[in-house]
């Protein structure tokens, strides 16, 4: 019955989807409906807004109020819908190349804001979509088409920039933590002010293909002996963590959101007038 459910929250007439078998797209977006059926939330009452890329593809089978917008605009969509709808769950889906290059600049300003969204990021370190090129996210050292002899530039750390620029729900896991998955998405989605979820993916295809994990359960693989919970990692010297992927809730705080602070300033002008 639980199968039936979830299928309803999916446009069954265009699947199968574009992803390559084994892709962990799948699986963030099974989390996604999975979190949604959780909190008992309608159809009518949810809107998904993703950019371009192969993760943003997503909305293309998701059954909600959507959005498939420009490269990088994402969140400039949905702070519109926000503004327009501030009733509405307003999640942006994306990939990292597209969150955090051409988009990277509406990303830090969103986290600044604190507008009620939620952000879940698909980090495949790697654009899937254009070809295998490097991305912000893609590990030093690792290689790409655009980079055959590997990556020489430092990567952004989502987690770190979200909360330096100010997000106030953060948490990260992996495709291989599904259940980790859901219960971040679904606490992003209830929390009141900017969410960003960083889910680390496989792009098996290109970056696999590159860095000798062609297969997804190679990948799976890779995510489960190199994860560490948080709670751990926060033991460990910075040369233990190197080469790791640190899972879990990074901060959840409450502070003034943005429509509220808005809805503040409306009211003071009424009393002036």
């Amino acid at each position: 019955m639980k199968r039936e459910k979830l299928l309803d929250y999916l446009r069954i007439d265009r699947i199968p989807t574009v992803w390559c078998p084994g892709c962990g797209n799948g699986i963030i977006m099974k989390a996604f409906v999975e979190a949604v059926d959780r909190l008992g939330l309608e159809k009518s009452q949810v809107a998904v807004v993703s950019g371009i890329g192969c993760s943003s593809r997503v909305t293309g089978y998701l059954d909600f109020n959507t959005l498939h917008t420009l490269h990088g605009r994402a969140l400039a969509f949905a702070t519109g819908v926000k503004l327009a709808r501030p009733d509405l769950n307003v999640v942006v889906m994306g990939g990292d190349g597209d969150m955090l290059a051409i988009g990277g600049n509406h990303f830090i300003h969103a986290c600044r804001r604190n507008l009620d969204i939620t952000v879940i990021v698909f980090n495949n370190a790697i654009y899937g979509m254009t070809g295998g090129q490097v991305a912000p996210t893609t590990p030093m050292g690792s290689k790409a088409s655009s980079a055959p002899y590997g990556n020489l530039e430092k990567p952004f750390d989502v987690v770190d920039l979200a909360m330096s620029a100010g997000a106030t729900y953060v948490a990260r896991s992996t495709v291989f933590h599904y259940e980790l998955t859901v219960q971040y998405i679904k606490s992003a989605i209830e929390h009141r002010g900017f969410s960003v979820v960083d889910v680390i993916t496989n792009c098996h295809t290109y970056f696999g293909r590159y860095n000798d994990m062609p297969y997804a359960p190679q990948m799976l693989e890779y995510f489960k002996k190199n994860s560490l919970l948080l709670k751990k990692a926060q033991t460990m010297s910075a040369k233990d963590l190197e080469g790791k992927i640190i899972v879990g809730e990074f901060r959840k705080e409450e502070k003034p959101e943005y429509l509220e602070t808005y809805r503040v300033l409306q009211e003071s002008l009424k009393d002036k007038g």
